[in-house]
């Protein structure tokens, strides 16, 4: 038996005429890794773009929704606040009205010289309050009769008007801003039937003087 010798290593064999180097595997090359790398990064790439792309779009959605809330919650408390005045309005309309023929009493105790005393005073204080709540008298002798916030109750007629006039106020017209609760009562006359022809000829005519006038000019 042949005996090993210590630290003897069994080289492979090597080819006559190959260098030692030729023996030993060659590593393999990087360049075909290298090569594959940036195809594998471009994909991951195209894929954070998509997954942007689609955080962008939610994001968009989300935005879109959350304006859309707010507007119309910003409608709704202006609906909420016009409902509320009008309601306001309507109650408060609802009680002056009810208040309107104590109002009339005390214009005509007022009138007559019967305002006197304690009864007086609360009479002011509440024609004060009912003031304070929006309330407006309106109507006065001598104004253009309007439907829209006069109700005809007499009629007449009178040489020296040149309209439908209101010549005398029967029960005063209240409004609250400019909402009228009651028209004003009145009395009116409108002009003489044929004193505007009348007038109208008369002014046509040409005065016996200017014609004299004109005649001594020629001459």
């Amino acid at each position: 038996m042949t005996e090993e010798t210590p630290g003897f290593e069994e080289k492979p064999d090597v080819p006559s005429g190959a260098t030692p180097d030729d023996a030993e595997p060659k590593a393999a090359s990087p360049s075909s890794e290298e090569g594959a790398a940036p195809a594998g990064d471009g994909a991951a790439d195209a894929g954070l773009v998509a997954q942007l792309d689609q955080v962008r779009t939610a994001l968009g959605e989300r935005t879109a929704d959350l304006q859309r809330l707010q507007a119309e919650y910003q409608n709704y408390r202006r609906r909420v606040e016009r409902d509320r005045i009008a309601v306001k309005e309507i109650a408060i309309a609802n009680l002056l009205t009810e208040l309107l023929p104590v109002l009339d009493d005390i214009g005509r105790a007022r009138e007559h010289g019967e305002l006197v005393g304690g009864f007086k005073s609360v009479a002011e204080s509440l024609e004060t309050v009912a003031a304070k709540m929006g309330l407006q008298q309106f109507g006065k002798e001598g104004e253009p009769f309007d439907p829209t916030i006069h109700e005809a109750l007499m009629h007449s007629y009178a040489p020296d008007v040149t309209e439908t006039t209101c010549v005398a106020i029967l029960q005063p017209g209240y409004r609250i801003g400019e909402r009228t609760i009651r028209p004003a009562r009145v009395a009116v006359a409108e002009p003489q039937p044929g004193a505007q022809t009348v007038k109208a000829e008369g002014a046509d005519e040409k005065p016996a003087g200017d014609e004299k006038d004109d005649s001594s000019e020629e001459g």
